[in-house]
């Protein structure tokens, strides 16, 4: 009886920190960054989520930046963010949807940010909707739902392990990998109850993980920023602080040996891998096995790993850290001699290699 009664108060509690996510039909909008950084990961989430999973995805061409950035970086007031936000959910509005779907963490925090602020102060929202009004003769409705597009990879986690061709497991040796989860900070630090898990035990990645074979790699500083932090790097002098941050995180994860990590926000994969270069070109030190670095994957780029998609169909040759090392535990099949053979198999060029980290 007391055992009962413990696990049923866990799971009372556990039952806090979980959110709702419908099943289908998603107004999806994609980040200002992303395309920039790692341009096949949004791509593959349309991908998997229509052709795979058979779910309805809509996305508009007019859709435009969500003023995020801008924002944090203090160069735009909340009021003209809030106005860029409600011309998009006018634009989910008139397409006939009411659960919406962002691919940017920033803006995630920025939507739900928005929408605590109306609820507590409805009168700017009056403000913003008449605004709207005047500048563009449109109207919106809130979301019913707001869920980032990794909540929804999570949701569907396990449909996803049910078609997988490869697990999170080392071929050679049958153990599951050792993976390092990140979560970025606007999707469980600012509001954490709008994020599974919430603040204190994410588990929207590590449910990926788990799902698809793989270990969580947990370490001191699982928790701390990846090193972006918008005016630690936008403002060019204190870069050096963001790259410190980075340093922090590989030093407290190298005794544990992770074979990747995955990050569910735009910045934070960019800035574990390109660091890991920048880190290896000025100690010397490289933080994963033989030489190389640790691989940075998105959330879609390690879903398209484990349903079977070509590595470079998922962009992972745009990667400063070499993948070859994880795709060969997983036993993915690759062509080294494609590795940068862009449409219609046009040669991209080899880029210059550096000279600390090793790659192919």
């Amino acid at each position: 009886m007391l055992c009962t009664m413990i696990y049923e108060g866990k799971q009372r509690i556990w039952s806090e920190y979980q959110k709702d996510i419908p099943d289908d039909r998603w107004y999806y909008v994609r980040s200002c960054i992303r395309q920039n950084f790692f341009p096949a990961s949004e791509k593959m989430f349309t991908e998997i989520t229509r052709n795979v999973l058979g779910k309805d995805i809509y996305e508009t061409p007019h859709h435009t930046t969500c003023g995020g950035i801008a924002y944090h970086c203090d160069t735009i007031p909340q009021e003209t963010a809030m106005t860029i936000v409600a011309r998009q959910f006018a634009l989910m509005t008139e397409a006939g949807y009411e659960n919406y779907c962002p691919s940017c963490i920033t803006s995630f925090g920025n939507y739900v940010e928005i929408l605590e602020t109306w609820r507590e102060y409805p009168e700017l929202e009056a403000r913003i909707r008449e605004d709207l009004w005047k500048a563009c003769r449109r109207e919106f409705n809130k979301p019913r739902y707001l869920a980032h597009s990794s909540d929804l990879i999570y949701r569907w986690r396990n449909e996803i392990a049910a078609k997988a061709t490869h697990k999170l497991v080392n071929g050679r040796t049958g153990e599951p990998l050792r993976i390092v989860e990140h979560i970025g900070c606007h999707y469980a630090k600012m509001f954490p109850s709008k994020g599974v898990g919430g603040a204190e035990y994410p588990y929207v990645l590590a449910g990926m993980i788990e799902s698809w074979g793989g270990q969580v790699v947990d370490y001191p500083e699982r928790r701390h920023c990846c090193g972006y932090g918008f005016r630690q790097y936008h403002v060019k002098a204190n870069r050096g602080y963001s790259m410190s941050n980075t340093y922090k995180k590989f030093e407290s994860m190298e005794p544990f040996h992770p074979d990747a990590i995955i990050t569910n926000c735009p910045g934070c994969p960019y800035f574990l891998d390109r660091w890991q270069y920048v880190i290896a070109e000025q100690t010397g030190k490289t933080y994963g096995e033989n030489g190389f670095g640790i691989p940075v994957l998105t959330y879609e780029e390690l879903a398209g790993l484990v349903l079977g998609y070509d590595p470079w169909d998922l962009g992972l040759q745009l990667h400063q850290v070499a993948v070859e090392p994880l795709l060969d535990k997983m036993g993915v099949e690759y062509d080294p001699s494609a590795k940068y053979l862009g449409l219609n198999r046009e040669d991209i060029m080899r880029p210059e290699l550096p000279g600390s980290i090793k790659c192919f």
